[in-house]
């Protein structure tokens, strides 16, 4: 297992908040329990730290057919929505809630060009709110390839304080690239084309790069 680069500066600040008193506590009270009691507790939190950095080794499901799953988590919301921001039209929604024991990576759902990107500056609300994806920080990008265009919107919960989205306009990606990370607790929503088959359901749990959430509508061909 690897250690994710987004995790490199919180983990090392992590182990001196924790260490420094430890061994002034060893000092202290070299013959009390006290010591050992705070240095168990202090190895349990940074154990817990290190973990939710944690970066698997695994190799995405490629498949230009279908949409990948953008991130670890439960599936908690399947639905037809309007998409008002960039798309402006009805889609299939489709959120992967991801809790603080989940891998917080983020990949993109599918490959081809990134067409918009944008970030929202926002509140905290936990989220699961239903207008977390409305008034929560966050970060929207538009992907499209030869099977249409394809919405996914990274979403910060009431733990989540930062958002890092790698994507950037005008670039190619491919389908399982990291597309970004989320800190501590929060929402991907996908917004899919009315025709894609949706082979996930509300409640199921999904690994990121590796589920498949959808099947996409044939390329439309224009000879």
């Amino acid at each position: 297992m690897k250690i994710h680069k987004e995790g490199y500066k919180i983990i090392t600040n992590s182990f001196l908040i924790l260490a420094i008193p430890v061994v002034a506590l060893y000092f202290i009270f070299p013959d009390d329990n006290i010591f050992w009691y705070a240095l168990i507790a202090a190895l349990l939190l940074f154990t817990l730290v290190v973990r939710f950095f944690r970066f698997p080794n695994i190799t995405p499901a490629i498949n230009d057919s279908v949409v990948l799953a953008p991130a670890d988590g439960k599936i908690v919301i399947v639905k037809e929505v309007y998409e008002g921001e960039f798309l402006k039209k009805e889609c299939l929604q489709v959120s992967v809630f991801m809790s603080v024991f989940n891998v917080h990576i983020n990949w993109f759902p599918v490959k081809g060009v990134v067409k918009y990107f944008k970030y929202h500056p926002g509140r905290y609300l936990v989220a699961m709110h239903p207008k977390s994806s409305e008034k929560n920080e966050r970060t929207t990008i538009v992907v499209e390839n030869d099977r249409g265009t394809v919405l996914f919107r990274q979403i910060a919960g009431y733990l989540a304080r930062r958002i890092v989205c790698y994507a950037e306009e005008g670039k190619f990606y491919q389908q399982g690239e990291q597309a970004g990370f989320i800190k501590f607790g929060s929402r991907v929503d996908l917004f899919l084309p009315l025709d894609s088959r949706v082979q996930v359901t509300k409640g199921q749990k999904v690994k990121g790069s590796q589920t498949i959430i959808a099947t996409l509508p044939e390329p439309i061909n224009e000879s």
